[in-house]
């Protein structure tokens, strides 16, 4: 049994129409939001094995300010291209590509894929994963080679406004 833990990045900052979608920084509620689910994550008692995270400004912002909350050095987190735009079938190989002894993984990036994944990977609908939203599954696989469509449980799902 694996631990996947999908993060999708915190409220990005659409202030400035000449930046790139790749180097939106997060605005104001997500440097709030990205923290508060960290301590949640912390509260939950979850430490990784590995972090892997888009390197799009807003989610490797997302993703280092979560790690140092957790206690995982930020300067550990895989960037890894792939995430950024990806739909199921790249998403799907990023997972594959996983190191068999990683028993728990974080992975921070984009919609529409993250809620995609976690609907499809569950096999029941979270629907729409909000910004800095928390969706924790098991994956009944003994490799991550093994993950498919199906193969996982949603144990649970947390975002921002959700008042705990």
């Amino acid at each position: 049994m694996k631990r996947l833990i999908i993060i999708r990045h915190a409220k990005s900052d659409w202030g400035d129409p000449s930046l790139d979608d790749f180097d939106r920084p997060l605005n104001k509620r997500g440097l709030r939001d990205a923290p508060e689910m960290g301590k949640r994550l912390t509260h939950a008692g979850v430490q990784p094995d590995a972090f892997v995270a888009s390197p799009a400004l807003r989610a490797i912002t997302t993703g280092k300010t979560i790690a140092s909350e957790i206690g995982f050095s930020p300067e550990k987190i895989l960037t890894v291209r792939d995430i950024y735009e990806a739909g199921l079938h790249e998403l799907f190989k990023v997972l594959r590509s996983f190191k068999p002894d990683w028993e728990c993984v974080i992975m921070v990036g984009h919609n529409p894929g993250f809620s995609d994944l976690a609907n499809v990977l569950a096999n029941e609908s979270i629907g729409h994963l909000p910004t800095c939203g928390v969706a924790y599954l098991d994956i009944n696989v003994e490799d991550w080679a093994q993950i498919a469509p199906g193969t996982g449980a949603l144990v649970e799902f947390d975002y921002p406004k959700n008042k705990r």
